[in-house]
């Protein structure tokens, strides 16, 4: 039906294109070949860059700095179209899988769907909502990151408040590796969309990358008159459509019955009902989320089975993000009253996803959770999490990473989850108060993430109260903290000798001829990862002292140091078989030709150099 309806159309389109001009009649076609209707009337088409960066996940950079932060995306480029490492681009804090093998890392959660790639995202704000033709992204270093283009219905600039906030994907792939790290402009070709739009958002995944990405600037195509609907548009089920009614539902549940001759007759069902509920259950544990909300409104039998509790001991709703509201969670409940991990990163902005319905969540589902992943959940406040602190006694893994809207005193709440073993704060506003508060109750800290935490007025303090409290912790992130001296340093090292991973990057109060690098190395023999990026005091004799007493370290960022040579990586490499990943970009005594020699000396190791033109 729908092959006549195209070819008809198709037809009209012939006509109308000989009374037309010819690119009337090459529009027209290209559009009906493409399954898609022409936009006509034809109009000006809009070009923009990005007005503001509305939101995002990570960056590179400083909270109090433009050098290789998001904010760099937004307006004219920067960089391109040249190629490198530059300070005004806009870089994601993480590439390649090593993060993912490290001890700080989580478990990755089932029933994750295998088309959701996406580890990072921004939001941009363009100045005029547009219906989109074209999206450009000018990618200046290891290109190949992005996965996804999303539009928006919502005005961010407007001053009603946003009512049937929509998102709609304009084109996605999978994450890819390019052959050279150059620049280039990335076009893809994108689907058109029902709403005129302003507000943007990539995702990216830079798993496969060998170095960071890095993006100069946005472009966004357009035009101001609405084009023609499609043909015809498909009914997309969703985890919204989730009902626990079973008044319609077909009671296949017997596979027999009794016919008029005595014997048994088959009712169409085959033998599944006789199969052993637990080997239902196992085959219904690979289906996705939204694949197992639409069979549970298959019949009785199914809607029992995926309905389980069990079914839902591990959920992540972070793929379902643009699509989840209180009614989701609300149609969830029942199902989840043995939940022990959630994953609710990304969900709920602008207005999807309340407090009041995370709360009531919570308060019925949250007693056994063990993990709560909550990244970039802007609905969340000092409300939700007191209700957290009280609800939820066995909590071990809390994310609040890039929940930089929470106010300060929101964080005390936190202190009386006393069997918290990972914590991760990443570019939040808490304050020492309520840090001291968390490391004097919780003492069970295994890893503990205070990268980018601007308002920590003291960490010398700080580690020193880790020293005294906290001596099974095995991961600290201190990325960018900007007042840990040689002292804070030496305390947290005698009391925390248990560490395996140690980030100090970006720590400029740092200075190697205290002798706080060799006294760290001397102080954690189990240390696997260590960065000390952009201290250009690192010397010879801290690599020595590492060398020399961590044995089993696997991952070293050194980049920007002016004082280490050749020799001592060559001693370093032949004394750690297991380093996996060293970073010495920027290290004016290593050039291309030592990284050469090195890596064909030390093929398991990837060593990296990055450059500027």
């Amino acid at each position: 039906m729908l092959t006549l309806l195209s070819m008809f159309y198709y037809i009209c389109l012939r006509r109308r294109s000989r009374s037309g001009t010819r690119g009337e009649a090459l529009t027209s076609r290209r559009a009906v070949e493409s399954g898609q209707r022409a936009v006509l009337p034809v109009s000006v088409e809009v070009e923009q860059y990005a007005k503001e960066v509305l939101d995002f996940s990570s960056h590179y950079g400083s909270e109090n700095s433009m050098s290789y932060t998001m904010w760099n995306l937004a307006g004219v480029p920067n960089v391109y179209p040249s190629s490198g490492d530059f300070t005004q681009a806009a870089v994601f804090r993480a590439y390649g899988k090593w993060w993912e093998q490290c001890a700080s890392a989580p478990p990755p959660f089932r029933r994750t769907p295998k088309d959701f790639h996406s580890q990072d995202y921004i939001e941009l704000g363009f100045e005029e909502p547009v219906y989109p033709t074209a999206v450009e992204v000018l990618e200046t270093y290891y290109p190949g990151a992005i996965v996804q283009i999303l539009a928006c219905s919502h005005n961010h600039f407007s001053q009603n408040p946003p009512t049937d906030v929509r998102w709609e994907v304009l084109w996605s792939g999978e994450p890819t590796k390019m052959l050279t790290p150059q620049a280039r402009q990335f076009s893809p070709s994108i689907k058109l969309i029902s709403f005129p739009t302003n507000l943007l958002r990539l995702e990216v995944n830079s798993s496969l990358l060998d170095y960071y990405t890095e993006l100069d600037a946005v472009i966004l195509h357009g035009v101001k008159h609405r084009p023609l609907p499609a043909l015809y548009k498909l009914h997309v089920i969703d985890i919204n459509d989730v009902s626990d009614g079973e008044e319609e539902l077909p009671d296949v549940g017997g596979g027999f019955r009794q016919g008029g001759d005595g014997k048994n007759q088959r009712t169409g069902n085959g033998y599944f009902d006789k199969l052993p509920y637990e080997l239902i259950q196992l085959i219904l544990s690979h289906l996705t989320l939204p694949d197992l909300c639409r069979l549970a409104q298959s019949c009785k039998l199914l809607h029992q089975h995926c309905c389980d509790p069990l079914q839902y001991t591990q959920l992540s709703l972070q793929p379902y993000w643009a699509r989840l509201s209180d009614a989701s969670l609300g149609h969830l409940q029942s199902r989840c009253t043995l939940l022990q991990r959630l994953n609710l990163s990304w969900t709920g902005n602008r207005g999807a996803l309340t407090s009041t319905g995370f709360s009531s969540f919570i308060k019925a589902c949250g007693h056994n959770l063990m993990c709560l992943e909550l990244s970039c959940c802007h609905f969340l406040n000092e409300a939700c999490l007191e209700v957290i602190s009280q609800t939820c006694p066995e909590l071990q893994e809390l994310n609040l990473s890039s929940c930089d809207r929470l106010h300060s005193q929101a964080f005390t709440h936190i202190s009386k989850i006393t069997r918290l073993r990972r914590l991760v704060l990443y570019r939040t506003k808490i304050e020492q108060t309520a840090i001291l508060s968390i490391l004097t109750f919780c003492i069970e800290l295994r890893h503990l993430n205070l990268g980018s935490c601007v308002m920590i007025e003291d960490y010398d303090v700080v580690a020193s109260m880790l020293a005294a409290r906290c001596r099974s912790l095995c991961s600290l992130d201190l990325w960018r903290c900007r007042n840990l001296t040689d002292r804070g340093l030496a305390e947290l090292v005698t009391g925390c000798r248990m560490l395996e991973e140690l980030d100090l990057g970006w720590c400029p109060t740092l200075q190697s001829n205290t002798g706080c690098f060799q006294h760290l190395a001397r102080s954690l023999p189990y240390l696997r990862k260590l960065f000390l990026t952009a201290n250009r005091t690192v010397c010879d004799s801290d690599i020595d002292e590492l060398a020399a007493n961590c044995p089993s370290l696997q991952h070293l960022d050194i980049l920007g140091t002016r004082l280490v040579s050749a020799a001592s990586l060559k001693q370093l490499l032949q004394s750690c078989p297991r380093l996996l990943l060293l970073d010495v970009s920027f290290c004016c005594q290593i050039d291309t030709r030592v990284v050469q020699e090195l890596s064909g000396l030390f093929p398991n190791a990837s060593i990296k150099k990055s450059f500027t033109q």
